[in-house]
């Protein structure tokens, strides 16, 4: 349940693997939730800049980096399109930052992972383009960005080519029935299957604490903008070396010239507890942190939007457990819904093989 980029990629992933799949959300026919946690994102993969060296965040999104290449790949073949950028640069804004930066690629290139230092010298190379006060940059070309919506119409798409059964409706409990899990749906409808996969955000926590799992989740509201650059006939964004996104102060700031005119650009996102947009919150954005960008200044925004990212409380993001035989768990990404969805997708695969066989020599 949950059509969601991590929804979206189990579904995908399991119907390839050869099961029949049906997945449950409200908006599927529709345009998505307006607190919609995936529409909100932009893209991001922040992997190998990691801060941390291991553990099983660290495991995940190494692999996901190597699933999202591959997947990529498989969805082009089939004629869907995924716009991807190469690289991400994180920029320093004080010492302290640049020292971490400088930490952290040594440690990383004594494992043989390519991250670089940028100087100022080496940044004046995207000048104007980056903050002036940028101390310094790490850059990790094995990271990058990806189109969140195009990911997602292009999973479902070709999941529904092979097979897919998609239903727009709203799950309101979940239980257990002869042998089998059924999902009630508002209306009255009943779903069941021998299994259910849980990836509708904070509402999965709703859904199965009356089974008396306790897995509570807060929303964190994120907006972002896209902005289009003022018409000027000599601005384009640089081809050489210009990265994916470029994060300052927390903020990434994503170029798109693919899109309409060859001048807009995404930033996001805000960290907003709870689920009231604060204005000043946009306001910051906007001006990209301080950036002190000419340029940025001089920009329009073309649209403006939010969503609610799903934080698990007092437990580590995401949530990918097995609760029962048959009812697993996979939600609570908080900010790396994008970044993890195939690995995600792919532990849920491999839960849902070992049940089969145990069933199978039961």
């Amino acid at each position: 349940m949950g059509a969601g980029v991590v929804g979206l990629s189990i579904a995908w992933l399991l119907q390839r693997q050869g099961h029949a799949v049906r997945l449950l959300d409200p908006c599927l026919n529709g345009p998505p939730a307006a607190d919609s946690g995936s529409w909100a994102a932009l893209g991001v993969l922040m992997g190998q800049v990691f801060h941390r060296s291991n553990g099983r965040g660290w495991r995940l999104r190494q692999r996901s980096l190597e699933l999202w290449r591959e997947w990529i790949a498989a969805l082009e073949a089939q004629g869907h399109s995924i716009p991807y950028r190469p690289g991400l640069l994180l920029l320093a804004s004080d010492g302290k930052e640049l020292e971490r930066h400088q930490r952290l690629c040594e440690e990383r290139q004594t494992k043989g992972f390519p991250l670089e230092l940028w100087d100022p010298a080496k940044l004046q190379n995207l000048q104007p383009h980056l903050p002036k006060a940028a101390l310094g940059g790490l850059y990790s070309p094995a990271d990058g960005q990806l189109d969140p919506a195009m990911a997602m119409a292009a999973l479902r798409a070709d999941a529904e080519q092979h097979g897919l059964i998609s239903h727009a409706k709203e799950a309101v409990a979940v239980e257990r029935h002869n042998g089998q899990w059924r999902v009630q749906c508002r209306g009255g409808e009943r779903l069941e299957s021998p299994w259910v996969v849980l990836s509708a955000g904070v509402l999965s926590a709703a859904l199965i604490e009356p089974l008396g799992h306790a897995l509570p989740m807060e929303p964190v509201l994120g907006q972002a903008l896209e902005l289009e650059l003022a018409d000027e006939p000599d601005w384009q964004w640089p081809d050489w070396e210009w990265p994916g996104a470029v994060v300052w102060r927390g903020i990434n700031l994503v170029p798109r010239p693919d899109l309409q005119g060859g001048k807009r650009l995404w930033l996001g996102a805000t960290l907003e507890p709870g689920t009231k947009a604060c204005p000043e919150a946009l306001a910051a954005l906007q001006a990209m942190g301080n950036a002190d960008l000419d340029w940025l200044g001089g920009a329009s925004v073309v649209r403006q939007w939010q969503g609610h990212r799903p934080r698990p409380n007092q437990r580590p993001a995401p949530l990918l457990e097995q609760l029962e035989p048959g009812l697993i768990m996979a939600s609570g990404h908080y900010r790396n819904g994008v970044l993890l969805a195939p690995a995600s997708a792919e532990w849920v695969g491999q839960v849902i093989s070992k049940l089969d066989e145990t069933s199978d020599h039961s």
